[in-house]
């Protein structure tokens, strides 16, 4: 990476608590190792996380997962499991599971600004009893990631706040070309925008749990 004299930059952390200052005492000591019967509650209200990873190298990924509210199944007090549905088949975040087993994950619930932080160890998982709680419209998760809980906590709002994130006189989904548009651009130019187009179009929605895969 190459050097620029005008950035500076931060090297230790008594330079980063110089500049942040020390959290409060709350802030310092909300994170905690069970899931408590609020965090239950979230996680039933929940329909999507963000889930990020790394491999051994340090290379890091972040995936979207979602589902109908309360698709995150809770084994016990300190285990959770994710499914996993018909994807991209990159299979990014189980390559980094398999190599590096840390993740950190992040509990949205759309219209609210805080949100659920869980960091543990995963493992993935092919096949266990309760997949059977996580079939929704006939569809088998193909796979789950298991979630061991080191910690978890609420994150504040001020991020989602500041972002206006639920506001919707602020959503400006026109400001950038269409799905089919980025895809025809960047990931397939030999593929006609017309065909991109049918793909993304209302029909997308039956490739999310497909027919028959059970």
């Amino acid at each position: 990476m190459a050097t620029d004299p005008t950035v500076q930059t931060v090297d230790s952390p008594a330079e980063l608590r110089r500049i942040l200052g020390e959290p409060s005492t709350r802030a310092a000591n909300k994170a905690r190792p069970r899931l408590h019967a609020m965090d239950r509650r979230w996680l039933a209200a929940s329909r999507f996380c963000l889930v990020a990873s790394s491999d051994a190298a340090g290379r890091c990924d972040v995936s979207p997962k979602g589902d109908p509210a309360g698709f995150v199944h809770v084994l016990d007090d300190v285990t959770i499991a994710v499914p996993e549905r018909s994807g991209n088949r990159r299979a990014d975040t189980f390559h980094n599971v398999l190599d590096n087993p840390h993740v950190g994950l992040l509990f949205m619930i759309p219209g609210r600004t805080d949100t659920l932080r869980v960091n543990g160890r995963a493992r993935v998982v092919s096949d266990a009893p309760y997949f059977e709680a996580m079939v929704v419209k006939g569809h088998r998760p193909q796979l789950a990631l298991q979630v061991a809980i080191d910690e978890l906590f609420y994150h504040c709002a001020k991020a989602f706040l500041r972002a206006e994130l639920w506001s919707a006189d602020t959503w400006t989904p026109e400001a950038l070309p269409s799905r089919a548009h980025i895809v025809k651009a960047i990931e397939a130019p030999q593929t006609s925008l017309q065909e991109l187009e049918h793909y993304y179009g209302p029909a997308y929605a039956d490739s999310l749990y497909p027919s028959g895969d059970v």
